[in-house]
C-alpha cells in the first residue's frame, strides 16, 4: 500500500482505455444548460450517469432541485469515514455551452469524443466534464489501494455554471450546515501552461456594462446630412478613448485597483510565463498597463475590453448617418476592487468630458473577484503534494485571469479555495472543436492521486 501505487492505478485508468470510456459516455449526455428542452439531460446526468458511479465510491447522493426557478438541479454526494477527519468540499459542473454542431471541422462532433493526434475533442472535454471525471477517478484510485480515503468528502455538482450559475449561491447558503468543510479542492479552467501544472486560489470578477448613445429617429442621409448631423459612432469611440488609452491602460482612475498588489501576490505572479501552447495567439508585449509583466497584467491588476461594438447596419452598411451606436464593454478586476463603484465613477467621467447623453446599464453576467493569498497554508501544502508527484515547479496563481463562481465557496461556505485546473488556454472551450490533451490528462490523474493520498495521510494544515 503505498502513494506510488495510487498514482500508477491512477494512470492505469488512462492506459487502459477507462478514462476515454467514461469521458465519452459524459460527453454524449447533451447538457446544454442554454437550450431549455435539455433540462430533462442535465437530470439524466446527475441521476443516471454521475449518481450509480459515486454510489459505486460510498458516496450518498442526492439529487436536489436548484432554489431558483428556472435553474438546473444539483446533486449533493457525502462520503463520511469519521470524526476528526479533514473534510474536502470538491464541485465540478455537468453543463456545457450550446453544442454548434455545424461548426465543427470534419470528422468532429461535440457530442462524440474523437481522438486525433493527442486531442480528444468533443463538447465538455475542457470544461468540465473530464476535469471532474480525472478528480472522482484519482479518488477511487486512491480508494482502491489504502482500502479507504482517510478523509471525509463534500462534492456538489452544479448544472448551470454556463448560465452564470443561477441558484448558486442560495443552494451554498440554504445547505451551509450540511457542506461545511476544511478545505475546497476543485479543478476548472486552464493550466498557465499545458507543460506545467498550476494552482489557483479564487478568480478576477467580471462587471459587464452597456454604453449607447442615441441622437435621433431613423439614418440620413450623408450626402444630404454629412457635416450637419452628429454621429453617434464617432462620439461613443471618443467617448471610450477618454475611459482607455489606445494600448490597453485603463485611464479611469476608479477603474484600477484601490491598492497596490500585496508583496505575495507580486511575489507569486510576476515572473510568470503565460502561454497556451501551439494554436495560442502572439501576445502584444506593449498592450495593457505600462510596465508591468504578463503575469502582473492578467492576474494582478483590472483591464477593460470592448466586446462589441454596433453603430448603423454593419452586415449591410448604407450611405446614412446612423441614430445610434452601442458598445458592450467589461472589466476583469481583482479584489479589493468594488464593482459598485464603477458605473458611477463612468457616469461622472463622462459627464466631466461631455458625454451626459451616453447611457450605461449593468448587464446580468457579473461575477464577484475572490482570492487566496499564495502564503496561505492550504495553498503551500498543495503546491508541495504536486511537486512531490511531478517534479516540477508549480505555476501559483492568487487568482484566475477569468472568473468563476468562487465567492459560493470562499464567501459564503467560508473555506480556503484551491483549483488544480485540467485544461490549457487553446482548448477552445465555448467554441467549436473544444479539445482537451491527452498528456495534461494523464498527469493530471497522477497529480490529483497524490494530493488525495497526502489528504488521507494525516499530515494537513487544518487549523
Amino acid at each position: 500500500m503505498s502513494r506510488n501505487n495510487a498514482i500508477a492505478q491512477a494512470e492505469a485508468y488512462f492506459d487502459d482505455g477507462q478514462f476515454l470510456t467514461d469521458l465519452s459516455r459524459r460527453v454524449a449526455i447533451r447538457t446544454e444548460s442554454q437550450e431549455p428542452n435539455q433540462t430533462p439531460e442535465l437530470f439524466r446526468y446527475l441521476t443516471e450517469e454521475m449518481t450509480p458511479y459515486l454510489e459505486d465510491m460510498g458516496f450518498a447522493c442526492e439529487v436536489l432541485a436548484n432554489p431558483v426557478e428556472d435553474g438546473g438541479p444539483f446533486i449533493i454526494g457525502e462520503r463520511f469515514e469519521g470524526e476528526g477527519l479533514p473534510t474536502v468540499f470538491t464541485y465540478g459542473h455537468g453543463d456545457v455551452v450550446r453544442g454548434y454542431d455545424d461548426q465543427w471541422a470534419d470528422g468532429l462532433s461535440p457530442w462524440n469524443v474523437v481522438v486525433q493526434n493527442g486531442r480528444w475533442y468533443g463538447r465538455g472535454t475542457a470544461d468540465n466534464k473530464a476535469q471532474h471525471t480525472i478528480n472522482l477517478a484519482a479518488m477511487r484510485a486512491v480508494l482502491k489501494e489504502r482500502g479507504k480515503l482517510g478523509f471525509n468528502v463534500k462534492l456538489v455538482l452544479e448544472t448551470g455554471e454556463e448560465r452564470g450559475s443561477p441558484g448558486l449561491r442560495e443552494f451554498c447558503a440554504q445547505h451551509s450546515d450540511r457542506l461545511k468543510a476544511d478545505v475546497l479542492i476543485a479543478s476548472d479552467g486552464p493550466r498557465l501552461s499545458p507543460d506545467r501544472p498550476t494552482i489557483f486560489m479564487g478568480s478576477r470578477g467580471v462587471f459587464n456594462f452597456q454604453m449607447s448613445l442615441k441622437l435621433r429617429e431613423g439614418a440620413h442621409h450623408s450626402g444630404n446630412w454629412g457635416g450637419l448631423l452628429a454621429n453617434p459612432g464617432i462620439i461613443l469611440a471618443h467617448a471610450l478613448t477618454t475611459i482607455v488609452s489606445e494600448k490597453g491602460e485603463v485611464l479611469v482612475e476608479a477603474l484600477r485597483p484601490p491598492e497596490a498588489m500585496s508583496n505575495s501576490v507580486r511575489a507569486a505572479i510576476t515572473n510568470l510565463v503565460v502561454e497556451g501552447g501551439e494554436d495560442a495567439p502572439e501576445i502584444n508585449p506593449d498592450w495593457g498597463e505600462p510596465g508591468f509583466t504578463a503575469g502582473e497584467k492578467v492576474f494582478g491588476w483590472n483591464t477593460f475590453e470592448v466586446l462589441a461594438y454596433k453603430t448603423g447596419n454593419p452586415n449591410a452598411p448604407v450611405n446614412a448617418i446612423p441614430p445610434s451606436a452601442e458598445a458592450t464593454c467589461h472589466i476583469r478586476y481583482v479584489p479589493p476592487t468594488d464593482p459598485k463603484l464603477f458605473l458611477p465613477a463612468l457616469r461622472k467621467h463622462l459627464d466631466s468630458n461631455g458625454f451626459e447623453a451616453i447611457e450605461l446599464v449593468a448587464l446580468r453576467d457579473t461575477l464577484p473577484a475572490t482570492r487566496l493569498d499564495p502564503d496561505h497554508p492550504w495553498a503551500k501544502w498543495t503546491i508541495a503534494c504536486i511537486e512531490k508527484t511531478t517534479g516540477k515547479t508549480v505555476d501559483v496563481l492568487p487568482n484566475l485571469g477569468g472568473s468563476l463562481p468562487n465567492d459560493a465557496f470562499s464567501e459564503i461556505l467560508a473555506m480556503p479555495t484551491i483549483w488544480v485546473p485540467h485544461s490549457y488556454a487553446s482548448c477552445s472551450q465555448h467554441a467549436p472543436n473544444e479539445h482537451i490533451l491527452e498528456h495534461v490528462s494523464r498527469n493530471a490523474l497522477a497529480v490529483m492521486a497524490g494530493i488525495w493520498w497526502d489528504l488521507g495521510a494525516g499530515d494537513t494544515p487544518i487549523e
